[in-house]
Formats: C-alpha cells, structure tokens, sequence
C-alpha cells in the first residue's frame, strides 16, 4: 500500500494500492484541490510539493523538473506532483506557501 501524507493539509491521508502514479493524480482522485496552472504538462511549477520524507520513494527527476531545478525555481526538496511518480512505499509532504488556494483552510 502506497500512501502521501499532506502535513499542512491536517496530516491528510492518501492510500493507493497502485505505485507507478502521478503523485497530482492520487491527490486529485481524492477530492483534494491542488494548483495545476499548465494542466499537468509539467510546464509551470504552481503543483510543485516540498517532500519532507520519503523522497527515495519517488520516480527519479524528470527532463522538465531538472530544467526547473538549473533555472533556480525547483529546490532539491522539491518536486512537481504532475511529474512525480510514487514508486513504493509513502512520501510526506507539503503544500507551498506560494502555491495554497486562498478558499482552502490549511494548518501549521
């Protein structure tokens, strides 16, 4: 069982028994709003996650991510959801400060 806990979203749970997923796309399946400007295509980095844990549990960087990291706009705890894949096992991250939808509560 894969699982992404969300911290500043009340420690939110997701379980999937499928690896190999978009990390964007477990997190959509389960009703939670999260920024996607460029519609997943990996072009902005407004669904970007900052990876608390579990890092080692995610597909390696994509093209499109290590572009973003050259350019200063990816950190290295950091990556986009719509190009992340969860391999094994769980992964806690959390929401970027920039990146909240003012109509969402968040916490700590």
């Amino acid at each position: 069982m894969l699982k992404i806990i969300i911290q500043n979203l009340f420690h939110k749970e997701i379980n999937s028994p499928y690896g190999d997923r978009k990390v964007i796309d477990l997190i959509h399946e389960n009703r939670i709003d999260w920024m996607h400007a460029c519609g997943k295509k990996g072009r902005c980095t407004t669904c970007k996650i900052i990876v608390l844990g579990g890092m080692g549990n995610l597909s390696p960087l994509t093209d499109k991510e290590e572009f973003f990291k050259g350019i200063g706009r990816l950190a290295s705890h950091e990556r986009l959801s719509c190009q992340a894949k969860l391999m094994e096992g769980e992964i806690l991250v959390r929401v970027a400060e920039e990146n909240k939808f003012p109509h969402m509560v968040y916490s700590e």
